[in-house]
């Protein structure tokens, strides 16, 4: 009798896709993505949009009318004052700055490709504000904010605050067989072939080896070729999870499997696949990659827990204590007309650096 043998399908790159909205879909660990895309009018000389304000629900405006949103800010754009526990929050500014102050005393003013890092740990309060300082034209703002979770045994650390600066991020600019270049900036997580990359803050998840944390952000020309790489840590069960958000483009091809509509996908990754620009215009990406920490989520707000006992102990502790207390004269502080770019640490410690930098 002939033997017979059945084909076994070759497994596809994108496990699942979802199209992309205000709020981008994550996988631990992370806990959240946004994507903030604001065209920002003049300034009013006093960080202010120079445009009526009146028709939007001033405090809580998400409504992106004439493509812009003031968020919690009244009357600069923004976030005031508001406290965090338990996670990570990374903020990339693509263009324009954003004016950072803290419980801790630290304060910055950011943007244009740098990159802020702050472990929350057991409370900070913090404050991100938009202040629009060109009184002659456009101020546009865009930035992702990401959540990186904490394991349970370090949701509790000290607070950390670190800026990692353009100029020092790594990146790796490729060209393929045609002389097409693909540029990846390496926020975390080594790369294969480019320079090691910055520290992350020495209790995150994205500091443990276990971890596999990366995040790059991906610019592929028209036309141009670049093989995304396997995960250290992709094998087993518990194995990394990788979320690659297609975001500026045309259409793009992931190994053999073509997308043409702004998309989250989530890779297989395990494996090395081609990315591939099959469009007419620059193709750009996100990838968020990481171990699972698989453990119990309780969120409440601007509290990651354990459990919903940890989320009220955390409420209390927060009434009580304001997390420290908040050493601002405003809940909105703004650092002044001029586009410096600096920190200033707990301590006083003071870092300058060039007012321009070139976008991320």
């Amino acid at each position: 009798m002939p033997s017979s043998t059945s084909a076994v399908a070759p497994l596809l790159p994108i496990v699942r896709a979802q199209l992309l909205g205000p709020q981008w879909p994550t996988m631990d660990p992370f806990l959240f993505c946004a994507h903030h895309d604001d065209a920002y009018p003049a300034g009013n000389g006093a960080f202010a949009p120079a445009v009526p304000v009146d028709d939007r629900q001033i405090g809580s405006d998400f409504s992106r009318k004439d493509g812009w949103s003031m968020y919690h800010g009244d009357p600069v754009p923004g976030f005031p004052g508001h406290p965090h526990r338990g996670f990570e929050t990374v903020t990339l500014v693509r263009k324009g700055l954003i004016d950072h102050s803290d419980s801790l005393g630290a304060a910055a003013r950011f943007g244009g490709g740098d990159v802020q890092w702050v472990t929350a740990g057991k409370g900070i309060v913090h404050s991100e504000m938009f202040p629009l300082l060109n009184a002659d034209g456009p101020n546009p703002l865009e930035l992702f904010q990401i959540w990186l979770n904490l394991p349970a045994r370090n949701k509790m650390v000290e607070p950390h605050f670190t800026m990692l600066w353009n100029e020092r991020i790594p990146r790796l600019v490729h060209a393929d067989a045609a002389g097409r270049k693909t540029t990846v900036t390496v926020v975390a997580g080594a790369l294969p072939g480019a320079p090691d990359p910055l520290s992350p803050p020495p209790e995150s998840w994205a500091s443990q080896p276990e971890g596999d944390v990366a995040i790059w952000t991906l610019h592929l020309e028209p036309g141009a070729e670049w093989t995304l790489p396997a995960a250290q840590g992709a094998n087993g069960d518990e194995g990394t999870q990788r979320m690659l958000y297609f975001f500026v483009g045309d259409s793009l091809r992931v190994g053999p499997q073509d997308v043409d509509r702004h998309a989250a996908l989530q890779v297989r990754a395990g494996e090395d696949w081609l990315l591939t620009n099959t469009g007419t215009t620059a193709v750009e990406c996100l990838v968020l990659q990481g171990r699972p920490i698989a453990e119990p989520v309780a969120q409440h707000g601007p509290f990651v827990m354990n459990t919903q006992a940890e989320i009220m102990q955390a409420m209390n502790d927060y009434r009580r204590t304001q997390f420290g207390g908040w050493p601002w004269a405003q809940q909105d502080p703004v650092h002044g007309a001029t586009p410096r770019r600096f920190a200033r640490y707990p301590g006083q410690t003071e870092e300058e650096r060039p007012a321009e930098s070139a976008a991320a």
